[in-house]
């Protein structure tokens, strides 16, 4: 059983919350989101939002909570092999309250088909708050350029 180590990225101004499943081998060996460098999601983001693309890990907190986005992932623990979303079992999700009474969250996205469908099943019932799905920024999402993932992410423009 694989616990998540990585704290949430939130502040009282956050309006935006994106959820992902669970992280990576490479993000929990770098203690932070979307750590493997084949992941689309710095890019993506930078991109949506006008903005260089985020080296440090302080960078890129810097550039979520100046933009009013939390990042977060749907599962708490969970039974995994490497990195693959299709081999979670023995889920236990995290507990969202603590993000949701702290902020203003206008919209959820989740980050890829797994993460939605986790999303639905363990926290829509406690939340009672609809996400909405957002194409994967996973290398394993091949199917995406960076340029359609971008316009697919445009959506979070417009919230806030």
């Amino acid at each position: 059983m694989l616990v998540h180590t990585i704290d949430p990225v939130y502040d009282k101004d956050s309006e935006i919350l994106i959820l992902g499943s669970f992280p990576s081998v490479k993000s929990r060996e770098q203690r932070f989101f979307y750590g493997h460098k084949q992941n689309r999601f710095w890019r993506v983001l930078a991109q949506v939002l006008g903005c260089e693309i985020p080296e440090s890990i302080e960078q890129k907190r810097e550039m979520l909570l100046s933009h009013h986005i939390a990042v977060w992932d749907v599962i708490a623990s969970c039974e995994i092999t490497g990195s693959s979303d299709a081999s979670i079992r023995d889920v236990t999700p995290n507990d969202l309250s603590r993000i949701l009474n702290a902020a203003d969250i206008r919209a959820i996205y989740t980050n890829g088909g797994k993460a939605y469908q986790l999303y639905q099943k363990y926290l829509l019932p406690a939340t009672g708050r609809e996400a909405y799905l957002l194409p994967s920024t996973s290398p394993a999402n091949a199917g995406y350029s960076l340029e359609r993932l971008a316009e697919a992410w445009r959506v979070i423009r417009g919230v806030g």
